[in-house]
C-alpha cells in the first residue's frame, strides 16, 4: 500500500503545476496562525505532507523552527526546494510514507493539512496516530486539517474521510486513550485556484504528559 500511495502522487504532482493543484495557498492560512500562535523561534515543527505548500517559506519568514517538511512524492519537495534555493539547506526534507515512518527525534509541534483524511483504512489511521505519538514531545501540539463533515467526499480521484474536531478526538481517544486533548477546533473555506470552495475543520491537541 505505501508504493501504491507513493506511486499515485508522484502522477499527480507531475500532472500539473503546483500552482494549480487544487490545495494550493499562495498564503498558507490558518495553519501559519495557529502555529505561530502555538511555539516560537527555536521549537522543532514537522509539517506532514508538505508537498509543495509555502508554508514552510511562511515559516522561515517568521523566524519560526526548525522545521521538517515530509511528504511521499519526492517530485513535490523537490519542487519546494527548488523555490526555496539556498534556503532548503536551513530545512530538513524526508520523502516517507507516514504509516511507515520512524521519527528520528521529537518536535514541539506536528501539523497536516489533508494527509489524515486520506487515510480510509482503520489500520493506517491508527500507524498514523502511533507515529504521531510518538514524534510529539512533551506537551507538544498536533494541527490536524482535514475536510470538514460538509467538505468534498473525494479529492484527486481517492475517498476521503469527513472529520468535525470532536469526531477526529474520539478517533484519537480509541486509539491513543489519554493522550491527547483537543484544545481548539474551527472550520475554514478554502477557495481552490479556480475559484470552487472547500469546506475544512482543523482540530488543535495538546500531547498530554503523563
Amino acid at each position: 500500500m505505501p508504493a501504491e500511495r507513493a506511486a499515485h502522487w508522484e502522477q499527480v504532482y507531475a500532472a500539473r503545476s503546483d500552482t494549480a493543484l487544487t490545495w494550493h495557498q499562495d498564503a498558507p492560512r490558518p495553519s501559519l496562525d495557529i502555529i505561530a500562535a502555538h511555539v516560537g523561534p527555536g521549537a522543532a515543527v514537522i509539517d506532514v505532507g508538505g508537498g509543495t505548500s509555502r508554508l514552510v517559506d511562511a515559516l522561515r519568514a517568521q523566524g519560526l523552527g526548525p522545521v521538517t517538511v515530509l511528504d511521499l512524492s519526492a517530485a513535490a519537495l523537490a519542487t519546494s526546494q527548488n523555490r526555496l534555493g539556498a534556503h532548503a539547506r536551513d530545512v530538513t526534507w524526508i520523502t516517507a510514507d507516514i504509516t511507515a515512518w520512524a521519527p528520528p527525534g521529537q518536535y514541539a509541534l506536528w501539523h497536516d493539512r489533508a494527509v489524515l483524511h486520506f487515510l480510509t483504512e482503520e489500520r493506517d489511521r491508527a500507524a498514523y496516530l502511533q507515529r504521531m505519538d510518538a514524534a510529539l514531545a512533551r506537551d507538544g501540539t498536533a494541527v490536524l486539517s482535514t475536510f470538514a463533515d460538509d467538505g468534498p467526499e473525494r479529492c484527486s480521484n481517492l475517498p476521503v474521510v469527513r472529520y468535525t474536531p470532536e469526531t477526529l478526538a474520539g478517533m484519537l481517544d480509541r486509539h491513543l486513550p489519554g493522550r491527547f486533548t483537543l484544545t481548539e477546533g474551527r472550520r475554514h473555506t478554502h477557495v481552490t485556484p479556480k475559484g470552487n470552495t472547500q469546506n475544512f475543520q482543523t482540530a488543535v491537541f495538546r500531547r498530554r504528559s503523563a
